[in-house]
């Protein structure tokens, strides 16, 4: 449904209001408003309930992988999915008591697997008649009380966001997502919640949904002139008075946020992409932050406010539902209201306990359409490949992204004032465990190649330009001396770099000396055997969060589109390999870059 007036002002009525609700159900603002008398006991009367929180499900409900089609396993034997959350959950509501807990969700909810994407874009929800989604099955079956966005809900455009929106018995909260037109939310900035205490007066709970910035660039042909996304520093500055006066007892902000005070897209935007310890830090009146985006684990961690010198607990709960949040909060009825007297955080880690069969049975039927869609034959190959060595070497499995890319860019450019430059690819290892068999190949070996619902672009840059891209790029190596042993596992990830932002540039030849201090790393820079013209033209296949700033790479971002693509890299790779039928490395396959030291090869 497109955002206009009429569907922005009947989905958020809480533009003004927010959304009130008393546990799960929702109730008129005007009803939220507390009552009874505390009396005039000697004992202070006290009062303690518990907030429980998840954040970056990304579509994950089974402890299942769709890329492997097993159960999912990681070296710490983790666990995933909300089945297990809803086990977690069950336990703290039958130790607190039901009405004494509230559930809520930080956000990237409806993308990452292919349960999800088979929701969006297989059997999509925003069909005539379609299928409820998964992610909202299971999340009204466990109860949840509201949730904030994240910058994946916008993937899949804002109808499938609308679709789900509508098919939650919770809010989806985005105090800083705002109509492009009126500059209101255009999602309920806050919910209200009351929890009953057995002194007379509820306790107001107000939850405040926080996004992330980076939307207007990740998915800008979403967004672009139908929302905008301040900073969150400014939003929470805004809302949390208000919170107060309207007589919230305790204020939660739910944050779409890491907590780190970084960005990965530079000075893009004038906001910062991981703010929720400067929220912490700025924004009096907050006594919790639920921290997500970071896809880290932080149990507890405290921030003081410059203002009123108050602690404000801060927690990250691990991705895709491997741990559940528990904020404590304490409160002592004075002076006529309640006060947070003490609050602290922990993390439960769901490896603990079983899947909870009311929502594996509840969502069985969808489970088994994706893992048959998954297990779909597309194609054969002549030999087996493996990302396990990519990140340290030229290797065919990601070549195979990057020829696919290439190819698909030079189709694209042909007969236009372009087709004539020659044509580059990057690409990053996102997964060390994705693989190619020999034989046959089925979509789920193709898509676990790449994860991400990332769209292809093609950018016009110079060698000068592509020079600097890479040494920005090898920054993800530890600096190792001549001579030093190399230890794999400790020589990539320099300084928290992720495996996705490191590049491999396909189509030029050059070597990475990791002896060097960073910056100063590429040699041999070569494109058809001689030294690049720093002044020649490329046009590069890029990915769209690449093209649009993400990880802050130099130049690309600002590099003139020449062309782009609405389908996803995934789905370009699953029908190159359908139209082939057969996947042969010797046709793509080349070491471009290698590993040196001093000139001399790494491996």
């Amino acid at each position: 449904m497109p955002l206009n007036r009429r569907t922005f002002l009947g989905r958020s009525a809480a533009a003004g209001a927010g959304v009130a609700v008393a546990g799960s159900a929702a109730v008129p603002a005007s009803a939220a408003t507390g009552g009874g008398g505390a009396g005039r006991g000697r004992r202070r009367k006290r009062y303690s309930f518990t907030v429980l929180g998840t954040t970056d499900l990304h579509g994950n409900v089974f402890n299942w992988d769709y890329f492997t089609d097993k159960e999912f396993d990681d070296k710490a034997h983790n666990d995933v999915g909300l089945a297990k959350i809803s086990t977690l959950v069950n336990q703290v509501r039958e130790e607190k008591g039901r009405r004494n807990t509230l559930l809520i969700d930080a956000g990237d909810t409806i993308q990452g697997t292919q349960l999800s994407y088979y929701y969006a874009k297989v059997d999509p929800i925003t069909a005539e008649r379609g299928p409820v989604h998964p992610m909202a099955q299971a999340m009204n079956a466990i109860g949840y009380d509201a949730a904030a966005l994240g910058n994946h809900e916008f993937n899949y455009g804002i109808p499938v966001l609308r679709k789900f929106e509508e098919q939650c018995r919770f809010p989806l909260l985005g105090a800083n997502a705002l109509d492009a037109k009126t500059l209101r939310p255009a999602f309920a900035p806050y919910s209200m919640h009351r929890l009953c205490t057995p002194h007379g007066r509820d306790v107001k709970v107000a939850v405040l949904g926080l996004t992330n910035p980076g939307i207007a660039i990740w998915d800008k042909q979403n967004v672009s002139g139908k929302m905008v996304f301040p900073g969150l520093e400014e939003q929470a500055a805004k809302w949390v008075p208000r919170l107060r006066s309207m007589g919230a007892d305790v204020v939660i902000v739910s944050a779409h946020s890491g907590s780190s005070g970084t960005s990965s897209y530079g000075d893009q935007l004038p906001y910062v992409e991981n703010a929720a310890g400067l929220v912490a830090e700025q924004v009096p009146g907050i006594d919790a932050i639920l921290v997500g985006h970071a896809h880290t684990e932080i149990a507890e961690y405290f921030v003081t406010n410059k203002e009123t010198g108050n602690q404000v607990v801060l927690s990250e709960p691990l991705k895709w539902g491997q741990r559940l949040t528990l904020f404590d909060f304490d409160l002592v009825w004075e002076k006529g209201r309640w006060t947070v007297e003490k609050v602290g955080a922990q993390v439960l880690n769901s490896n603990t306990v079983a899947e909870d069969p009311r929502i594996t049975g509840l969502l069985g039927d969808e489970h088994k359409k994706v893992v048959a869609y998954v297990n779909q034959v597309i194609g054969t190959s002549t030999a087996a490949m493996s990302t396990a060595a990519a990140p340290w070497k030229d290797e065919p499995i990601i070549d195979l992204i990057n020829h696919v890319q290439a190819e698909t860019v030079r189709a694209a450019l042909a007969g236009g004032e372009h087709a004539a430059l020659p044509v580059l690819s990057q690409a990053s290892c996102f997964s060390r465990t994705a693989s190619i068999p020999a034989g046959e190949v089925t979509i789920k070996d193709a898509a676990g190649l790449y994860p991400f619902e990332n769209t292809l672009e093609a950018r016009l840059v110079t060698g000068a330009q592509l020079k600097e891209y890479l040494e920005f790029s090898a920054r993800y190596y530890v600096q190792t001396p001549a001579g030093a042993p190399v230890d794999t596992s400790k020589l990539t990830n320099a300084d928290g770099t992720p495996d996705y932002n490191y590049d491999a540039v396909h189509g030029l030849t050059y070597d990475i000396d990791i002896a060097k201090a960073a910056g100063s790393r590429i040699a041999n820079l070569s494109f058809e055997g001689a030294p690049i013209d720093p002044a020649a033209r490329f046009v590069l296949a890029v990915n769209n969060y690449r093209a649009s700033g993400g990880g802050n790479f130099p130049h690309v971002a600002a590099a003139q589109q020449l062309w782009a693509n609405s389908e996803e890299i995934r789905n370009t790779i699953i029908g190159w390999v359908q139209a082939k039928g057969t996947v042969d490395p010797a046709e793509f396959a080349s070491v471009g870059w290698k590993l040196t030291r001093d000139g001399v090869p790494v491996f």
